[in-house]
């Protein structure tokens, strides 16, 4: 009898989580597992916030060759081109269709620059290295103009449809440390917009009372609530026709799914319908969405990481007969970087049926939603910087073995100790 075959489009967090997490519970007798992507690496995306502050990109690629070799699992480079649910077959840019037992989308997002006229031409993105880069070079002539006394503005953008601005807040806090360090801080205006009603809104008021209060100490201006119309050479033009004019515009724009499948379902954005816990496709049980390609409004790695174990024991307990355990629950955890700080979130997250809040803190399990600030949290964020990426250089899931458990013991631990 032949091994059930799992097929898993994308090789980012969720993808890879899911295909080590599955050989850790299957022996290759068990299931052939198939990696799909276009690349041969993993890009460790949380820390390229470093990189328009002169890190070094190649640390934040990790091979997967050997770790995929080791563990049995085959990997497929090319770009999937479509599903077909009736006959189980994907279909890719190289070679034949590739048929599945179980199928994991974890194709992740992309962006929509041009759903705001200009913001592709005139806006600096923070979603590849290479822009990252881009950013770096536009700092340093930010530096160069405020030495020789021209005032600088630095306009930061957080538009309607973006679905983690997280990253944008470390680099609005990481700069203005920079520009301290640099001792030309007094020459550079910040301004941070978003279309939230509060700052980080997804993640409660903890969050936002932490970022108004930064922002107050480090004289940033903030506004909430405001989104942009057009974005021209030197200004953002906003709904309510105020003008902020800027020599650096820094942005995420909004979300779209990496690919999109016709015929499964999916929201306006391409991102496909999944049952809350187990984030299987509605109407296609062996169909599987974790992570970015989902329907869940937060992207983060945390929760793309929870979503792929709850889709990894989902699929060993159907190979089993059995029922599943560890589903997912939306426990976001998160270390915003600041340079001389870093502010630890846990977020107990709930759905709700607000479209403009789609996602609110659980306060049934308020005590776990804890927020705290310290110089100590950025040794957690290396920690987890280095933890996660050598995981999967050797072919192992994030959330499992001694490591973890040890890890997850001192977050804890340190949640106590170190926030409310």
């Amino acid at each position: 009898m032949l091994a059930p075959r799992v097929v898993i489009l994308g090789s980012g967090f969720a993808g890879l989580e899911t295909a080590f997490l599955l050989r850790t519970k299957l022996d290759k007798l068990d299931a052939d597992i198939t990696v799909v992507s276009d690349r041969d690496d993993f890009l460790f995306k949380p820390n390229t916030i470093y990189l328009p502050f002169g890190a070094a990109e190649k640390p934040l690629h990790v091979p997967l060759r050997k770790a995929f070799n080791h563990h049995d699992i085959h990997h497929r480079i090319g770009h999937v081109e479509g599903v077909d649910p009736d006959r189980g077959d994907v279909h890719t840019s190289r070679g034949l269709p590739i048929h599945y037992d179980k199928l994991v989308i974890a194709t992740g997002a992309g962006m929509a620059e041009d759903e705001i006229p200009g913001l592709r031409q005139h806006g600096r993105q923070i979603w590849t290295p290479g822009q990252m880069h881009q950013l770096g070079e536009d700092l340093q002539w930010v530096v160069q103009d405020a030495w020789h006394g021209r005032v600088q503005k630095v306009l930061f953008l957080v538009p309607l449809g973006n679905k983690c601005a997280g990253p944008l807040y470390e680099i609005a806090f990481m700069l203005d440390t920079w520009l301290r360090r640099k001792d030309v801080r007094h020459q550079v205006e910040i301004t941070f917009t978003t279309y939230e009603q509060s700052f980080i809104q997804a993640f409660g008021p903890k969050l936002h009372e932490v970022v108004t209060e930064e922002f107050a100490i480090r004289s940033i201006t903030g506004h909430t609530g405001v989104t942009p119309d057009k974005v021209t050479e030197t200004e953002v033009v906003y709904s309510d026709s105020v003008t902020r004019e800027f020599d650096v515009l820094i942005t995420f724009p909004p979300y779209v799914a990496g690919v999109r499948y016709d015929g499964l379902p999916s929201d306006d954005r391409g991102f496909l319908t999944c049952e809350p816990e187990t984030r299987a496709v509605p109407d296609y049980p062996d169909i599987f969405a974790p992570g970015d390609a989902g329907d869940f409004p937060v992207k983060q790695a945390f929760l793309a990481l929870l979503q792929a174990d709850a889709v990894a024991n989902k699929i060993v307990a159907d190979f089993s007969g059995r029922a599943p355990h560890r589903l997912f629950e939306p426990t976001s955890m998160c270390v915003m970087e600041m340079f001389d700080k870093a502010t630890f979130a846990q977020v107990p997250l709930r759905l709700t049926d607000d479209e403009a809040s789609p996602v609110a803190v659980d306060l049934e399990a308020a005590d776990e939603y804890r927020v705290g600030t310290s110089a100590t949290w950025r040794l957690g964020k290396k920690v987890l910087g280095f933890y996660l990426p050598a995981r999967f250089r050797h072919g192992k899931p994030f959330h499992a073995g001694a490591g973890w458990r040890v890890m997850e013991t001192g977050l804890r631990a340190g949640s106590r100790l170190l926030a409310q």
